[in-house]
């Protein structure tokens, strides 16, 4: 992003400048984790807002335009997987948000055609966009949108395994490519979140995000487990076989088995578009899958032809996207539960009201700095919104309807679980029980300490764990090491399958107690704002656990990003009479609790940071990471303008881009062995 960094030196007088060269970067950032990652961090509302925003800015000052700028890009650049070019560009829609632009358009096509034409209004499905090649009527390829214009990521042997997807039409013809939406009805999304919350695992936002992710999930057996859905909305190509209408290639694709759109309207004049864009607004919450527009587009093709495309988007098609629905409630109370990983977290209670067709009463309040935005208190009239759709979230109080005798409200500073103090997190924005012996928060320390990234005990999965905290075999991370003990009676119950495998499993216990380095260790302590890379700081600073124990806020401060918050978090647990007596037991049983002379090599990497993209001829990642401590440098996971170089392996990302636009060197494996050789 060089040429922005320019521009804002050379235009950081003009506020609305300014204003638009920060909603440039915002939203290809937004853009970026919802395309590239799925992990969206706005709803599309509030990127639609900004995006308006930048379009009433650019429409105003053309001479501002800049080439990052996301008004020039369709779709994001495939990265993930097999590369394909497009027959035909998979544009997006030119989306619109009144009553005022749906008749503009419909009167502009009327006075084009006459008031013969024909338009179709059909549910936007929210979902990720693929499209289907058929040859001699047999499936042969499936891509996904990528960018729009070039390339997609081929997901064909994922694409099979959708139920929806027919995989040889009934009336084959030499070639068609028909394009669609993969999405996830409500009830397999809540599937595939109840079994990711039972293994321990992150749940995803919403359902477009899971079906994008699992589309590109390289087992396809996972792609099968999750129940994708498929609804075809064009065809985009055809050789051998003719259609005068969109409406004649969906009666086409239904006698093939092709399972089209099934909410679409026929209509001629604006009035009978827009009664038709209501009527499937008002049909939001009685649908089994969620929507985020309405899609009016000619019915006639050789009209479309005529019309053709701009670079983004066809002339003859738009997309109305409906505002998210609000209404006002009585907040009743606040409950406050402590999370599996002992984040606390408070959730309104409130009159139920009906949102999106479907009752809601609960909705999460997030943090206490959220509450004390909102200056909520209990009594308080809010405004309670569905975001995308799916999730309640509190958008507002109405202070004029406020009850006399209103207070604000105030999270307890103690466990709702266990009653122990809380703490602050790090960033200083959640609450976190740090309790190891939570009942509420016990499986997911657990799990957690037993991970790859911490005492690494292969074989040892959630059910195990499950089982064995409620049959009372462990109720803290110490117990682990006591299980050898009762080895006969673990095999009489088969917690942990039959007499083979519950010695596999032992074995592997004892083989991480004696191996597994002190970083480690802390990092599976669970304390909060000490991950990973924080533990391997605060070991290779105060050489000990011990000594980290014994430690003062000033000294703990001192350590590279510690903060205040995460040092006083860290003060406190190694003082809490509980988490004493845990440790006490930990280091009786044989735990590494002080750093390996052999640990440290070198010095040659000392103040340098490096950030690893891409897979490494004959190293893995963690291996890499190891080898660039162990001589004194610090692995980091993203590209800053801090970091001092990228490590590059093959198949690099979209790390390799913001390196060189940062000017970040870039390395690679024989180079960074060359820099520790040289010392």
């Amino acid at each position: 992003m060089e040429q922005l960094d320019m521009f804002s030196g050379m235009m950081s007088v003009d506020p609305e400048r300014e204003e638009y060269l920060e909603l440039v970067k915002k939203l290809n950032h937004f853009a970026e984790l919802y395309y590239s990652k799925d992990e969206p961090e706005i709803s599309d509302y509030e990127y639609d807002t900004m995006n308006n925003r930048l379009k009433a800015i650019e429409k105003e000052h053309p001479d501002w335009v800049v080439p990052e700028s996301p008004s020039k890009r369709v779709g994001w650049k495939a990265e993930k997987g097999v590369l394909v070019k497009h027959n035909v560009p998979m544009l997006s829609l030119q989306d619109v948000f009144s009553k005022e632009e749906v008749y503009e358009f419909v009167d502009s096509i009327r006075g084009e055609f006459g008031d013969e034409a024909e338009f179709l209004v059909e549910t936007k499905i929210d979902g990720l966009s693929m499209a289907l090649r058929y040859e001699e009527g047999e499936l042969k390829l499936a891509v996904t949108r990528g960018d729009g214009i070039t390339e997609g990521e081929d997901v064909t042997m994922n694409a099979r395994q959708i139920a929806d997807v027919v995989k040889q039409m009934k009336e084959p013809v030499p070639y068609i490519e028909i394009r669609g939406e993969v999405y996830m009805t409500r009830k397999a999304f809540e599937s595939v979140n109840a079994k990711a919350e039972e293994e321990g695992k992150k749940a995803f936002a919403n359902p477009r995000n899971c079906a994008a992710g699992t589309l590109r999930q390289i087992d396809t057996r996972i792609t099968k487990e999750r129940g994708l859905s498929l609804f075809i909305f064009n065809v985009q190509e055809t050789r051998g076989i003719t259609f005068n209408t969109h409406l004649e290639g969906y009666e086409y694709l239904k006698r093939n088995g092709v399972k089209v759109i099934e909410n679409c309207y026929k209509c001629k004049t604006a009035d009978e578009v827009w009664d038709a864009i209501t009527k499937i607004g008002n049909m939001r919450g009685e649908l089994e899958y969620d929507i985020d527009g309405a899609v009016v587009k000619l019915n006639n093709l050789s009209e479309r032809s005529k019309l053709g495309n701009t670079i983004k988007f066809p002339r003859w098609a738009i997309a109305y996207k409906y505002p998210p629905e609000e209404k006002e409630t009585r907040l009743l109370d606040v409950e406050v539960n402590t999370g599996r990983t002992g984040r606390v977290t408070p959730v309104a209670i409130f009159e139920p009201i009906s949102l999106c067709g479907t009752m809601v009463s609960r909705a999460t309040l997030h943090n206490q700095d959220f509450i004390d935005q909102l200056g909520l208190g209990i009594g308080d009239t809010i405004i309670v919104y569905k975001s995308g759709e799916i999730i309640p979230k509190v958008k507002d109080v109405n202070k004029a309807k406020r009850p006399a005798d209103w207070k604000p409200y105030v999270m307890p500073d103690c466990c709702p679980s266990c009653g122990h103090k809380l703490v602050r997190d790090e960033g200083g924005v959640d609450l976190k029980c740090v309790n190891m012996m939570c009942p509420g928060t016990l499986v997911n320390r657990i799990v957690n300490f037993v991970s790859r990234d911490c005492m690494d005990i292969k074989g040892f999965g959630t059910e195990y764990i499950r089982k064995l905290t409620e049959e009372g075999y462990i109720r803290d991370i110490a117990d682990i090491f006591e299980l050898k003990d009762k080895r006969d009676e673990l095999i009489e119950g088969k917690y942990l399958g039959l007499e083979k495998n519950t010695d596999k499993l032992l074995s592997a216990i004892e083989t991480a107690k004696n191996d597994t380095p002190a970083d480690k260790v802390l990092a599976g302590l669970g304390i909060p704002g000490v991950g990973k890379a924080t533990s391997k700081e605060l070991i290779r600073t105060f050489g000990s656990i011990d000594a980290l124990s014994e430690a003062d806020k000033d000294a703990l401060v001192a350590v590279q990003d510690i903060g205040d918050i995460s040092a006083e978090g860290i003060y406190d647990f190694f003082r809490d009479e509980g988490n004493k007596a845990l440790m006490a037991r930990l280091k009786a049983l044989g735990l590494n609790f002080a750093r390996a002379e052999s640990e440290v090599q070198g010095s040659s990497l000392e103040g340098l940071s490096f950030c690893i993209t891409g897979t490494l001829e004959g190293m893995s990642r963690s291996d890499a990471e190891s080898l660039i401590e162990s001589n004194g440098g610090k692995p980091v996971s993203s590209v800053s303008k801090k970091t001092s170089y990228l490590l590059m392996g093959a198949d690099a990302g979209s790390k390799e881009r913001k390196a060189r636009e940062l000017g970040v060197p870039i390395i690679s494996l024989d180079e960074l062995k060359e820099m520790i050789a040289k010392g």
